[in-house]
Formats: C-alpha cells, structure tokens, sequence
C-alpha cells in the first residue's frame, strides 16, 4: 500500500511546526541561560551549557503556552522577540546575583580588605565578595534553582508571550527598577559591616586624641580586619539567608517584566 500523500503532507507540517516551535522555546532558554547565575558562569564548559539548555528546552517547550501558534503565525518575529525576552529573564537573575558582589565589596572595603575601587580590573572582586557569592550560589542550587527556573521560564509567557516585542520604555523602566533593587539589597546586606567600622573607626579617633603618642594606624588596622574577618564568620550565613530569600521572590514572580 502506497502512503497517502495527503497525510505525508499533515505529517510533515505537523513536525515543521513543531520544530518551528521548540526551536523558538529554545532561543528564549538558551538566551535566558547564558547569563543566568549557575548555569551561566563562564567557568563552566560551552558544552555543558549547551546541554542544560537543550535540557531545560525539553521541559518548557511541551507546556509553553502560545508558542505554536505564534510560530504558526510569525515565525520570523520569534528569532527576535525570544532572544529579548530570555535576556531580559537571565539578567534580572544575574542583577540579583550582583547583590552579593556589590555588598561584599562594601563590606570588605569597610575592613579594609579591599582597595578604594574593589579590583584594579573589571573581573577581580574582593575575597569577601567571592565567599559570599559562592554561597549564594551554593546555596540557590541546593534549593532547587534548577526547578525554579524552569517555572520562571515558564511563567514569563505571561506577561511576554511569544512574539511579543516589549518596547524600549518598558525595558528601561524595568531594567532600572532591577538594577535599583538590587543596589538597596546590596546596601542592606552591607549595612552591619559599615556600622560596625564607623563605631571602631570613632573608636580609634577618640583614643588618638587621649593618647597621641601612641600610633593608633599600626593598631587599629590589623584588629579591623581581625574583627571584620569574625564578623564575616558570624554574619555570612544570616546575610546569605537574606538574600536566598529575596533571590527566591524574584524566581517565584515573573520579575515585573512588561
């Protein structure tokens, strides 16, 4: 029995659409993934994060709502609008990640563990800051960050469905509100280290002028970064259980975008 052309025909606009489709899923995951903390890092092989795209692909594309028929529709808009939308996505989570960069670098500033700057290059951060962002990150993967963000994925239809352009307005206004979230959190997560170096420092000032003969600098900067080391030991798991939760809010809401 010959097959029937007709139904050749169905069969192969069936799989054409489908293949439109997940390649479609596909350039959001992908884009969303290569910035996205974790499975981001630039530490990690090319090929490993081809794979965990491809990966997560499998399990957003059978429950990605409108991307059928929107690939039905227009697919060339999609090799836009999918990319946008998945960066948008990845960098809202990497600006969460900054958090813990940027307060770790004002905290070992306020110890004097850091030069004025952090880093003489754009890449090195202060020891303080690489602890905590290690811990960060531990810690989100332990709590199931890759679930997490696969609902993230997948909620981000809702306020971007497939094919959707967002405006420049709307990504600035976004993006601002992130990145000043991100910046108070940073500040919050800080604030005990610059107390506490205010105090020692007015401390320090005071015995300086009651007795200045002695060279307050040769004691008081080593006991600084001695008592801001132990205070990193107490406060480090507080202050990562701070942020874990926040981090947590932003995965469990689709980040305000437009």
């Amino acid at each position: 029995m010959s097959p029937d052309p007709a139904a050749l025909g169905a069969l192969g606009a069936t799989l054409g659409g489908a293949a439109v489709a997940g390649f479609a899923v596909f350039l959001r995951v992908g884009a969303a993934l290569a910035v996205a903390p974790a499975f981001g890092e630039t530490t990690l092989p090319l090929r490993i994060r081809l794979a965990a795209a491809v990966a997560f692909t499998l399990v957003v594309a059978p429950a990605a709502p409108g991307v059928a028929a929107a690939a039905a529709r227009e697919p060339a808009r999609l090799l836009l609008s999918e990319p946008l939308a998945g960066l948008a996505l990845g960098l809202a989570l990497r600006l969460a990640v900054q958090a813990l960069q940027i307060a770790g670098a004002m905290a070992a500033q306020a110890v004097s563990l850091s030069q004025a700057l952090g880093a003489s290059g754009p890449e090195p951060q202060p020891a303080i800051a690489q602890i905590l962002l290690a811990a960060g990150l531990a810690a989100a993967v332990a709590a199931g960050l890759h679930v997490r963000l696969a609902e993230l994925l997948l909620l981000s239809y809702g306020p971007l469905p497939a094919g959707r352009l967002a405006t420049g307005a709307e990504l600035g206004a976004w993006g601002e509100a992130q990145a000043g979230h991100a910046f108070a959190l940073a500040f919050s997560l800080a604030a005990p280290f610059a107390a506490a170096a205010l105090v020692y420092n007015l401390a320090l000032g005071v015995i300086n002028r009651a007795m200045p003969q002695l060279m307050v600098a040769f004691v008081g900067a080593p006991a600084l970064t001695l008592g801001g080391l132990a205070f990193l030991a107490l406060a480090a798991p507080d202050l990562v259980g701070l942020w874990l939760a926040d981090f947590a809010t932003r995965l469990a809401l689709p980040l305000g975008l437009p």
